[in-house]
């Protein structure tokens, strides 16, 4: 069987997605695709827009066969940790034959070539870094100036962009892996990945969040989503489902630096004075918005400061985050699949390198990062009413 696999998201699944996986069937002439998806928080440091049981399902309803999830310590990372967690996992099972990809370049040679570059660093690369660097340029200047000699096309938006950053990091993660998955891309198409307007008909997943915030007739949004998407979310609509938006964490974080000791410094992008800023920053502040753009600088992104707030309200603090997100993915946890992908349960019960769970052991868990993914679920209960405590040791695997 030909397998390829997908790492995703989907919060929630739009267009553009169905986009992907139409095209990776295409190029690859797979018999079944594997997604790796995040759990109930998301890269950019939110939790998910709906759970991640409903996402798998509704991920079986379009195109995939077998949803795992990726824990929590490379879900809620940077690109480096989010893609290395997610391709050694895939690595793991030892039946994966592709790894797709969106990306706004669409050449995969460029991209696997900037990734051997950054991840081998050939002499001559190391020297010129060097030479920049002793310039006085900023390290991220002189990495690109680098790059501009080593490589013959214009690196600008190869380096800047959103889904071609975290492409590049696929790759590098595979060639680190000595992985025989062939990785292919497709280019995407539609609105940027940060565009908060729906001005196409792909539309960006922020922009539909954005909508579904501020809109209560999702009838609008019909369009823009797969049918199946749709039914989905307007029935949990309908049904008073807690729909969970970023904007959510700010109360709880807020109690939980005024009330506790301030620990954030325990998480490693909160070092070098950081963790005081934020500590001083959220108790003038009257929403998550406001406390982020007042901790931003030049230095800290939007982005990471939010990474490090969903972080904090999750608990990684009482983790060796530092330690566990550099170690390949231990375990695959299994969120839903159909008939074929139970035909692949199988295959990879034969073959895999790492303990396949459908149900959690009720005895001591054997792993940290298992043992923070229930404590996510926990935390992201707190914030959406229809997800009880412990549901990780409650709910099933989805199987349509």
């Amino acid at each position: 069987m030909k397998i390829s696999a997908i790492i995703a998201e989907y919060n929630p699944m739009h267009n553009g997605h169905i986009y992907h996986i139409d095209e990776t069937k295409k190029s690859s002439n797979s018999d079944g695709t594997i997604c790796v998806m995040s759990g109930n928080f998301v890269q950019r440091g939110e939790p998910s827009i709906i759970d991640k049981w409903e996402r798998a399902k509704i991920a079986l309803l379009n195109g995939i066969d077998l949803v795992l999830e990726l824990p929590s310590i490379y879900a809620v990372s940077s690109a480096e940790f989010f893609a290395f967690g997610a391709v050694s996992l895939l690595n793991s099972l030892n039946i994966v034959n592709n790894l797709s990809f969106g990306s706004e370049n669409g050449n995969i040679q460029d991209l696997y070539t900037l990734a051997e570059i950054l991840t081998k660093e050939p002499d001559e690369y190391k020297i010129k870094l060097k030479t920049y660097i002793n310039l006085g340029l900023p390290y991220y200047t002189a990495r690109n100036n680098a790059l501009s000699q080593l490589f013959p096309k214009n690196i600008d938006n190869l380096l800047t962009n959103s889904n071609n950053i975290l492409g590049i990091e696929y790759c590098k993660s595979l060639i680190k892996l000595h992985s025989s998955i062939n990785p292919i891309t497709v280019k995407r198409i539609g609105d940027d990945y940060n565009n908060e307007n729906i001005t196409s008909n792909f539309p960006s997943a922020t922009a539909i969040r954005k909508n579904l915030m501020f809109n209560t007739d999702l009838s609008s949004l019909a369009s823009f989503m797969p049918n199946s998407t749709y039914e989905e979310l307007l029935k949990l609509h309908n049904a008073n489902y807690n729909f969970v938006f970023k904007e959510n964490l700010f109360q709880y974080l807020k109690y939980k630096c005024l009330s506790s000791e301030n620990h954030i410094d325990n998480i490693p992008d909160a070092s070098e004075g950081l963790h005081n800023k934020i500590y001083d920053c959220i108790i003038s502040s009257n929403n998550i918005n406001e406390l982020i753009l007042k901790v931003k600088s030049k230095r800290y992104s939007y982005t990471r400061i939010s990474r490090i707030l969903c972080q904090y309200f999750i608990g990684f603090e009482n983790y060796n985050t530092e330690l566990l997100r550099k170690k390949p993915c231990p375990y695959a946890r299994i969120l839903g699949f159909n008939d074929r992908g139970r035909e692949m349960l199988k295959l990879i019960k034969n073959s895999s390198n790492i303990p396949i769970y459908s149900k959690l052991p009720k005895k001591e868990l054997l792993y940290e990062c298992l043992k923070l993914d229930i404590q996510a679920t926990n935390a992201y209960s707190i914030l959406n009413k229809n997800v009880r405590p412990m549901s990780d040791y409650l709910i099933s695997p989805i199987y349509l």
